[in-house]
């Protein structure tokens, strides 16, 4: 099994070069975008230009982010993408109730492993309301995360303190409905690496796990900032030699005190350090 992502390069679809970069940028997931990086009259290039690349399996993990299921391209994409050997999984813009999710995994072409992955993406305030019913709206359903850029513009935040709610939503929809922690959203300032890493540690600190990008240069940011510190990795080691002499709650020597929640977050501590 692969580990968890931690990092998803977005490339726009209609531009084959800089797709074929991405491939070999070093991301764990790659995202070819169909959406809001390619222009009404480029959508159908866009989706045949990413249907040849994909008619092959890829180094990587390559997902594809349809155009939103109510416009007139997103039919076409997922009947034209949705079961080719390159592709890993589909991402669902913008959606805003579960019957969107069983209708796309229900009616899209299988692959030769059954129905198509499926992420959600979050994106306005009737998304963040429906949020768990959506993350357990049927079992193709992988992932779910945010779309902070249509967030923000649907709510009016005046800052990114004003998403935080939405954030904190989103996580606790995923772990209740036994998803993987959710990715945060794209930093877009490709030259504010020093923001990005605030961003991803507030991010991280939220219970986020792994970021999008929208250039090469910020993966290994994001790599960074959510892979354990050594003094992480120093106390989960000290937690489970603890817990590995005497398996009932206790306190160790400088004081704190240790129970199986402590431990189990440790395991996930260490699990983490050895993605690679």
């Amino acid at each position: 099994m692969r580990p968890h992502p931690l990092t998803w390069l977005y490339a726009p679809g209609d531009r084959p070069r800089v797709v074929a970069k991405a491939l070999t940028a070093g991301a764990d997931v790659v995202v070819i975008d169909l959406e809001d990086a390619v222009a009404p009259d480029r959508k159908d290039y866009a989706r045949e230009a990413t249907a040849e690349l994909l008619t092959t399996p890829q180094p990587v993990p390559v997902h594809v982010r349809v155009n939103a299921l109510d416009t007139p391209w997103a039919a076409a994409d997922l009947d034209t993408l949705a079961a080719l050997p390159g592709v890993s999984g589909l991402r669902l813009p913008k959606v805003t109730a579960p019957a969107q999710i069983i209708h796309v995994a229900e009616t899209t072409p299988p692959t030769a492993g059954g129905a198509p992955a499926l992420h959600a993406l979050l994106e306005s305030a009737l998304g963040i309301e429906h949020a768990y019913a959506i993350a357990a709206a049927h079992p193709s359903l992988h992932g779910i995360a945010l779309g902070d850029a249509d967030l923000r513009a649907d709510l009016g935040a005046r800052d990114d303190a004003g998403l935080d709610w939405s954030r904190s939503r989103v996580v606790v929809a995923a772990r209740a409905a036994g998803l993987p922690p959710p990715s945060q959203s794209v930093h877009p300032d490709i030259r504010d690496l020093d923001g990005l890493t605030a961003s991803c540690a507030h991010g991280r600190a939220l219970g986020f796990l792994g970021r999008a990008a929208i250039h090469p240069r910020q993966l290994p940011v994001i790599e960074r900032a959510y892979l354990p510190t050594g003094e992480e990795l120093e106390q989960a080691e000290t937690i489970i030699k603890a817990a590995t002499a005497d398996q009932g709650a206790q306190a160790l020597p400088d004081g704190r005190f240790i129970d199986a929640s402590v431990v189990a977050s440790a395991r996930r501590t260490l699990s983490l350090a050895r993605r690679s």
